[in-house]
Parts: structure tokens; sequence; C-alpha cells
């Protein structure tokens, strides 16, 4: 306890926003290829990034970013087969998941969050309330595209400014209501089953872009994005993608969705977000 509070006592003086885009900068950078391909593989080997699944283009990725943002093979990710079912947006680990209560107040590991914070307006944070969130941790390894956990039509996005504290067990034990300080985007996706789903990818340090797809930006600009005309998503469909690696917070409203039926763990991109998972 005393060693996690000194680091995020030190994580706090640090210049998290100038290191972040500093690294994502060097991230975009194109390298002789002998000089990427070394580095990839050394990420790999240590994270145990399966390269297998992986899209790979020919003659090696062009910098480390064309790496952490790899597309996957055509069915390395299969639905669930429920089609009643929300599916996972992305992999990694059900780091937390329950009811959203009175006032859009829900828990995270005993601290209190609020959907308004999260989502950025009021209207859409009443309509949670008695509703579901989901949290998906990703770590260095995962994969690190978000898709649509339902589907429907994409015609809002809100971008909002934040912190860089890093997404671990330090930041979440330190930083009061973590995910509603670090730099976000939410992406709201109105289904004709589901009601409004919303996605909100959550940056951290090392984490500072974000890309959404229907938005042609290298960052998605901060304020509210109404996409006119809205576009279609199915689910599964990617929505957009971490520039390194962090978190994606799902809300869905009361009685649209059968409840959660998700043990904390690694979950991957497509599977059921309620358990039963037949494939």
């Amino acid at each position: 306890m005393i060693a996690t509070y000194a680091a995020a006592q030190f994580l706090r003086v640090l210049p998290r926003e100038r290191i972040t885009r500093a690294v994502g900068r060097l991230c975009d950078l194109p390298l002789p290829q002998a000089v990427t391909s070394a580095v990839v593989g050394i990420y790999a080997r240590a994270y145990r990034v399966d390269m297998d699944e992986a899209v790979c283009p020919e003659g090696g990725f062009p910098c480390f970013d064309a790496f952490f943002t790899r597309p996957l093979r055509d069915g390395a990710r299969p639905l669930c087969p429920d089609e009643g079912a929300l599916v996972s947006p992305a992999d990694g680990r059900i780091d937390s998941y329950g009811v959203i209560e009175r006032d859009g107040v829900f828990r995270v590991k005993g601290k209190d969050y609020s959907a308004l914070d999260l989502v950025g307006d009021a209207d859409d944070a009443r309509r949670y309330e008695g509703g579901q969130f989901a949290i998906v941790y990703l770590s260095p390894r995962d994969y690190h595209r978000v898709h649509a956990p339902a589907g429907g039509t994409i015609s809002l996005v809100r971008s909002f400014p934040g912190e860089y504290f890093p997404v671990n067990a330090i930041g979440e034990m330190h930083v009061p209501k973590l995910f509603s300080v670090n730099r976000r985007v939410a992406i709201c996706i109105d289904s004709e089953a589901h009601g409004r789903v919303t996605v909100v990818m959550v940056a951290a340090m090392i984490v500072g872009r974000i890309t959404v797809s229907g938005i042609d930006a290298r960052d998605v600009p901060y304020g509210e994005h109404r996409l006119e005309p809205g576009y279609e998503v199915k689910r599964g469909d990617e929505i957009g993608m971490f520039h390194l690696g962090s978190t994606a917070v799902i809300f869905v409203e009361p009685g649209k969705a059968r409840p959660w039926g998700i043990q904390g763990g690694p979950i991957r991109m497509g599977e059921s977000l309620h358990g039963a998972d037949t494939r």
C-alpha cells in the first residue's frame, strides 16, 4: 500500500500529457524496417502477443503504431451466435460490472462514479438509471480496436479533454474518479432492440490518441459531434481504436438487455456480455 501510494504521488508530478504526446509521436515515426521489426518482436515476446491472428503488411509494419492498431484476420473473433446478446466491444478483462443506481451512480471497486461524468449529457445519464454498465480493461498484449456491442446507428460522438493517469491498479486505487477525470470519448449507438448503448473509450498515460469511425481526424476533436447522416453499424463492426491501450465502458438502458452473466476475467471481442456464449 505504501509503495503504490508513493508511486501514485510520483505520477501526479510527472508531465503526463507531454510524456503521452511525445511517446505518441515516437510511435508514429517511420523507422528503418529492421528497427521496427526488432521493436515489434521484443514487444510481442514480452507481452505474449499472438501474432498468428494479426494481419501483418507485406514488408512489415511501417511504425510501432501500425503494429499496435493491427487488424485481425477474418474469423479471428467470431460473434456470439445469440443475436439478442450484447457483445464485448474489445479484447481485455472484465474489470467491473453491475447496475447503475439512482442519479446515475455506479460503483467500481468500492468507489462511486457518475454516468453523467462519462457520457457527458444529463438526459443520457438519466436514461441509464437502473440500467447496466460493464468495464473492459485492455492490457498491452490485447487487440486495441473497439467494436459495436449492438447493431444500430451512430450519429453522436462526444469527446472530452482530461488527465492522463495510468488506468491500472495504482490509478484505480489512488486517483479519485479515475475514469471520469481521464480523457475520454463517448460513442452513442442507437439500437432498435437495445435503446441507446454508449461505449466510452477512456484514455490513459501513454494513450493520448483515440480515433473513431466516421470522424476523419487523427484524434477526435473535443466537443460534441453530430454525424449527419449517421452511419449504420452491425454488431461487431469496428467503431474506433486506441493508439496504445486503455479501457472501454459500456452503458445500457434498463430493460433493454438481459442481465449481465459475465464474471470478472478475460473476455474477447464478440463474446456475450450475458455469460452464456455458446460458440
